[in-house]
């Protein structure tokens, strides 16, 4: 493993982009599960940006000169498969577990998103100027902020209690 600052900046790029790659999936697996609905449309539309998001990721680390890491991508991608076979409540089919874990896991890879522009435009490389990371990092927050009140939802109509929404 490279451990110089250029290695260690390779090394957290594949990792985001590993969980970006996880990230597409789950939007586009849990807008499918939610078509027809409010949270579907929200989910499409989400699911375009977080693939954007994922290839703005590749420019970025071209622009750095940061090579992918097959092994991250292919555990990734792995990860994500064996994530569906978790026991959601039901033996087949979506239950509202499901869609409340598939928001958190949405959620929290938005969050990470956040914190990796923030990240990268705090540190100002130069072969990342054209890259307006300020502008990313307020759509991963207005992305993070849409999604809270569908998530909470869920997660009171998965437990009956009265779990606060927000408004």
């Amino acid at each position: 493993m490279d451990s110089s600052p250029q290695g260690l900046l390779a090394t957290y790029l594949n990792d985001h982009f590993a969980g970006s790659m996880t990230g597409v999936e789950l939007a586009r697996r849990s807008r499918d599960a939610n078509d027809g609905s409010e949270l579907g449309v929200l989910l499409g539309r989400l699911s375009a940006e977080i693939e954007e998001d994922r290839a703005t990721l590749e420019s970025v680390m071209d622009g750095v000169g940061a090579g992918r890491d097959r092994a991250k991508i292919a555990a990734a991608w792995v990860g994500e498969k064996a994530g569906r076979l978790k026991p959601n409540g039901q033996l087949i089919g979506y239950s509202p577990l499901s869609r409340v874990v598939e928001l958190e896991g949405l959620s929290a890879g938005i969050e990470a998103k956040r914190l990796l522009w923030a990240a990268l435009e705090k540190l100002a490389d130069p072969r990342l100027a054209g890259f307006d990371f300020g502008q990313l990092t307020e759509r991963a927050a207005r992305q993070h902020t849409e999604l809270e009140p569908f998530r909470l939802a869920a997660a009171q109509t998965a437990f009956g209690r009265d779990v606060p929404a927000a408004p």
